[in-house]
């Protein structure tokens, strides 16, 4: 019978001890939100990518989080309707529009990262430099596999 270590060294029990990790690190990074920020992650996720590319249509964006257009629709009318995002005509195809980021989303943004990485890096200075080095290796590494289909 494999002991535990040899299992978790496998590709199976890595991706087991990754999940966990990672799962881990999520909810405590969401328990570390700015308190004022009632926005759901789905939103803040949306609120980042228009930070990042200023202004993308809804298709676009349901794309990039790959869920289905309907479902993005609502999450941008939720952030509309709180004066988080706009939506202006697309200037080449009149059938679409382009959502862009506001003065308040960016700000709502900015504030909940600020506090998270503020969080986050008070943890790194508990690590030594190479576990910190490694964590910055990796970093890259760990976006690539969230963004594999």
């Amino acid at each position: 019978m494999p002991t535990v270590e040899a299992v978790s060294r496998t590709d199976a029990g890595l991706a087991a001890e990754l999940r966990t990790s990672v799962m881990r690190l999520r909810r405590r990074l969401t328990v570390e939100r700015h308190p004022d920020n009632e926005l759901s992650i789905g939103s803040m996720v949306v609120l980042g990518l228009l930070h990042r590319s200023d202004a993308q249509t809804v298709g676009e964006l349901a794309r990039a989080e790959k869920v289905q257009p309907p479902s993005m629709t609502r999450t941008v009318s939720g952030l509309e309707d709180g004066g988080y995002v706009t939506r202006r005509p697309h200037e080449t195809d009149g059938r679409q529009v382009v959502v862009q980021i506001t003065a308040l989303g960016r700000a709502t943004l900015l504030a909940d990262r600020k506090r998270r990485d503020a969080w986050l890096a008070v943890q790194l200075k508990h690590l030594t430099a190479d576990e910190r080095d490694v964590l910055r290796r990796a970093a890259p590494i760990l976006d690539r596999l969230s963004q594999a289909d």
